[in-house]
């Protein structure tokens, strides 16, 4: 039986080591060399690690991401939530629209990326022409400093809303009905049982869209590759899509593995930091 299992397990653990594990290690030995793709590897220690640290181009880039973290994440999370809460509701024609506010996820991001482009034009978007009906005329937005980054935000929810929805979903879905009638009894209003009860049980579903989504926000590249290139003035320059530019326009392959590393480790520190908090908050057995 071990042995049955072994066999079935091998492709994906294949799978893992492979483009996983093996990835990772590559990465992580070749930040001590100064390789120009083209050129010999030639082993230059820490050196890379140095430069970077000394770089001040990597810290903006650095807070680029972090900025667009602290306001994707929250909007997300909470438009999510109050989507999955509607949702739950029993309510004809709610499978179509739970498809549909999932299909955004499988826009494909180019081609997303050139719509929207389209969509926050200045002159001829419809974003600008609908808000000038309202009276308003807006921003500059892909090409200011100031609404670069929060265009990026709006196409990021416009795309993950509904498909970290459907996590909120499931995990709402598997809160037994009883606990909602025991405190219905015990006098909760629809308020207190949201705290005391929706909201503490829903830790697991927190905890995996928080980790989720948080590793996906300092991912984000394709985006920012299509629709602004990291402008204007590297307002939109984050960290992920730096090493790009320094593994594949500049042909610095080894400092951009020193800087995967970087970005490596503080995933794994943000990851950490969420596994304790959720540590003793979290309760899976609800029977």
């Amino acid at each position: 039986m071990a042995l049955q299992a072994y066999v079935f397990l091998f492709p994906s653990l294949l799978g893992l080591v492979l483009f996983l594990l093996l990835p990772v290690f590559v990465v992580a030995g070749l930040s001590f060399f100064d390789w120009g793709l083209l050129s010999q590897p030639r082993f230059i220690g820490l050196q890379n690690y140095i430069s970077l640290f000394q770089n001040p181009v990597v810290w903006r880039s650095l807070g680029v991401s972090v900025y667009f973290v602290l306001l994707n994440i929250p909007l997300q999370t909470l438009l999510a939530l109050l989507l999955a809460i509607f949702m739950n509701k029993r309510l004809p024609g709610l499978g179509i629209y739970r498809t549909l506010f999932a299909v955004p996820w499988m826009a494909t991001p180019v081609a997303m990326g050139i719509v929207w482009q389209w969509i926050f034009d200045p002159q001829f978007g419809a974003l600008n022409n609908f808000l000038l009906l309202l009276g308003i005329h807006g921003p500059q937005w892909l090409v200011s400093q100031q609404w670069a980054l929060p265009s990026i935000v709006i196409v990021t929810l416009w795309q993950n809303v509904g498909y970290t929805m459907l996590f909120f979903l499931a995990g709402l879905q598997s809160i037994p009905e009883h606990l909602y009638e025991a405190a219905y009894i015990d006098g909760a209003t629809p308020f207190q049982s949201f705290f005391k009860v929706t909201l503490p049980l829903l830790n697991p579903t927190m905890f995996f869209v928080l980790v989720t989504n948080i590793i996906g926000s300092f991912q984000l590249f394709d985006t920012v590759y299509t629709m602004t290139k990291g402008g204007p003035a590297g307002s939109t320059n984050v960290l992920n899509f730096y090493i790009f530019q320094q593994a594949f326009q500049f042909f610095h392959a080894g400092y951009a593995s020193a800087l995967s590393m970087v970005l490596f480790a503080i995933l794994m520190f943000v990851t950490l930091l969420l596994a304790l908090y959720f540590h003793k908050r979290t309760t899976y057995d609800l029977s």
